[in-house]
């Protein structure tokens, strides 16, 4: 029997330095990627970005160091879009963007008249608040302010955390990459119209 062999994978796992990951873009398939698309860079101030001439309709988006690729469905992946809901259940899948100003967010909702729910949740002496609602196909986005927990591992495993910084970048020849926050500090409208400039 080899050392390898003898050594357990939590052995080699704990070893092995961490893997260099980083969140690229979050894909989804939905109705129509123009409607989609307006409604991220309305509610949330992404950008639209140049992408390769697939064979599906879409748009890629990209700003606080996150790319939302959106894909149109073409009539054989109609199966693929979440069921429509009416009601917002924050215990569904969804995906979780981080600001500063969540009032700000919920301002932007209120104008737009799409429906949300608030919650807040206590932790270890801090609260933090969580908007959830649905994108125009029916999946789930919860913006928070969940910096305020602060990171704790569970056991011994080393944990690469992302960069912390509260200034999000103007630059948009960034590659779609890093794991960031969506932070709302600076406008994003501006940001996008000023990088497209």
């Amino acid at each position: 029997m080899t050392d390898l062999q003898e050594t357990s994978t939590d052995q080699l796992e704990e070893e092995a330095p961490p893997l260099s990951l980083k969140l690229n873009h979050v894909s989804l398939v939905c109705k129509s990627s123009e409607d989609s698309a307006r409604f991220y860079e309305k509610v949330l101030g992404f950008g639209r970005i140049k992408r390769p001439d697939f064979d599906i309709k879409g748009a890629w988006l990209y700003n606080y160091g996150i790319g939302i690729h959106l894909l149109e469905a073409k009539q054989n992946m109609i199966e693929l879009l979440p069921p429509k809901k009416d009601e917002i259940n924050p215990e569904d899948n969804h995906i979780s963007f981080e600001t500063e100003d969540v009032g700000r967010i919920i301002d932007k909702l209120k104008a737009m008249s799409i429906k949300y729910e608030q919650r807040t949740v206590p932790f270890k002496g801090e609260v933090v608040d969580q908007l959830f609602f649905h994108d125009p196909d029916g999946y789930m986005i919860e913006i928070c302010n969940c910096y305020k927990f602060k990171t704790e591992p569970i056991g011994a495993r080393r944990l690469l955390m992302a960069s912390a910084s509260l200034t999000p970048s103007t630059d948009i020849h960034v590659p779609c990459s890093c794991c960031a926050f969506l932070l709302m500090k600076n406008e994003p409208d501006d940001m996008v119209r000023s990088a497209q400039a």
